[in-house]
């Protein structure tokens, strides 16, 4: 949690909406074997709701009482909401990434990479905008499996031209590494008019990003994608709409 840049947009946007310092957004590190107690006591300290990351989605909505559309069917939560003594598991990260992809047309072919929680997310998310979905993972049957309960089709070895959506949802790239090297991609996949998202984001564009904006496609990076989740998650927490130019400017730092 300590690379997070979470708590400095939400914060950002709390003070924004004149939430602060009543309301407040923190990180907390939680062991596995101790996420579900440590979660269960959070709302006598006052907590109205958490996000949740990597590896803890799937046992968040676990935990839950309840649990809106997005998060059951995808099988994880990135959001959950204490009230009344009930949980409620709800995912922003599929809504969040269509609210930065903007509109994609029933048809779009698109290609997914990876197939861990993060894919799973953006897999349900574009096949229920009616996206043609091609998934590539280097675990051939945790692809097959994901595309047999949420749609799309897997492939071998995908020639990136032929997608107007490419998603990095893998962790390629993460931790400063250059996921161009660890894709089924090419430099010369890329072209005008397609749009290049990379979920993994850092100080700097990823290895990916930086070949197809050379490209001439439009890029958008994992910073967005996290202001617009963030963004929805919040408005869950307070029922108020906040600023994303706001987010982004703390999140970019």
């Amino acid at each position: 949690m300590a690379h997070s840049r979470s708590p400095a947009m939400q914060n950002a946007a709390l003070a924004d909406l004149g939430l602060a310092p009543e309301w407040s957004y923190e990180a907390i590190d939680v062991d596995p074997d101790e996420f579900d107690a440590k979660v269960r006591g959070l709302p006598d300290h006052g907590f109205v709701g958490v996000n949740v990351t990597v590896p803890h989605k799937e046992a968040a909505l676990r935990l839950a009482t309840e649990a809106g559309e997005a998060a059951a069917e995808i099988g994880a939560a990135n959001t959950l909401i204490f009230e009344h003594g009930s949980v409620r598991a709800e995912n922003t990260d599929a809504p969040g990434l269509l609210d930065a992809v903007g509109s994609v047309g029933a048809g779009t072919p698109a290609l997914v990479l990876g197939a861990g929680g993060a894919a799973r997310a953006v897999l349900w998310a574009l096949a229920g905008a009616g996206c043609e979905v091609s998934v590539w993972t280097r675990t051939a049957a945790r692809a097959e499996a994901m595309t047999a309960e949420l749609g799309g089709e897997c492939v071998d070895a995908p020639r990136g031209a032929d997608f107007d959506l490419v998603v990095n949802a893998s962790a390629a790239g993460l931790g400063g590494t250059g996921a161009m090297d660890e894709l089924p991609l090419d430099r010369a996949d890329f072209r005008p008019g397609q749009k290049v998202v990379d979920m993994v984001y850092g100080d700097e564009p990823s290895t990916l990003l930086e070949a197809a904006g050379r490209a001439g496609a439009e890029t958008i990076d994992g910073l967005e994608i996290l202001v617009r989740q963030g963004a929805r998650s919040l408005e869950i927490w307070t029922g108020r709409k906040p600023s994303l130019e706001v987010m982004r400017l703390a999140a970019r730092g």
